[in-house]
């Protein structure tokens, strides 16, 4: 028995989840959390068709990947005689098509044979024009508790659909991008929901990848101020709030950082 709970002691977990559909499968284990997820599906021809003719937009993205590096944005269009009713945007480049066939050729020859997510498109909030969403970054404290240490908002390039800072998105303070949503007096307290939905989904991933000491939640923001989790990034950078100028904040995550461990904060 003694061997075997030494063994036991002794396993090593990653720290780092590269799977998209797995880090979205262990926040709908949480009941609390499914109503913050939007339909994510493995994608196939099936799979894709169904779901745009239910939500009419949706992003598809690979399992595995960084920065929005693959997302592409896929719509298809209700007026009617609309020549070309399909089409997708893959970085600045839009394509439209008469037939969902032909759309579906022509994204599987970008997609290649990499595994491919299909999820419900949720459309974001847009600041001076431009559409934006959160990151919220939460953390172990040295006690092993989850805290959220910071909250940062990325508003994507004019011409691009994903807010990625590292794929032309510009940083922005939380508060800056809700001014116009959210009057001052609640607008403290809809942030303080957001940083507790950050510590629920850490609870969540870590609940299945017992290894992840830190995590950054990205996360849409609906026309009625309904937060959708797109994805759940277990290698967040940090530096970004450097970037912004919050240095007590980066000067905190640091520290915490520090505390578990954490092999190099790429800058």
């Amino acid at each position: 028995m003694r061997k075997i709970l030494k063994k036991r002691s002794n396993i090593r977990y990653s720290r780092y989840v590269t799977s998209k559909i797995g880090k979205t499968r262990a926040i709908e284990a949480r009941a609390a959390l499914q109503e913050y997820v939007p339909t994510t599906k493995w994608m196939t021809a099936e799979s894709l068709k169904q779901m745009l003719n239910q939500h009419k937009m949706v992003y598809i993205k690979p399992n595995v990947g960084m920065f929005g590096n693959g997302v592409i944005r896929v719509e298809m269009s209700e007026g009617e005689g609309e020549a070309t009713p399909y089409s997708y945007q893959l970085g600045v480049n839009l394509k439209r098509f008469k037939t969902f066939d032909d759309m579906y050729a022509s994204i599987r020859e970008k997609t290649g044979k990499r595994s491919y997510l299909v999820q419900k498109g949720i459309h974001l909030l847009k600041y001076k024009g431009n559409r934006f969403d959160l990151r919220i970054m939460v953390q172990q404290t040295p006690l092993r508790e989850w805290e959220t240490t910071g909250m940062i908002g990325r508003v994507a390039h004019p011409s691009k659909i994903v807010t990625n800072f590292h794929n032309g998105g510009t940083l922005k303070r939380v508060d800056t991008l809700l001014h116009s949503y959210l009057p001052a007096g609640e607008r403290e307290e809809y942030l303080k929901k957001l940083r507790i939905l950050g510590t629920r989904v850490a609870k969540a991933i870590h609940a299945k990848y017992r290894g992840v000491k830190e995590i950054g939640v990205d996360v849409a923001l609906d026309n009625e101020l309904h937060p959708w989790i797109l994805e759940v990034n277990t290698s967040p950078d940090p530096y970004i709030f450097r970037r912004l100028g919050e240095k007590h904040t980066f000067a905190k995550m640091q520290r915490y950082a520090r505390a578990y461990n954490r092999p190099v904060m790429k800058s």
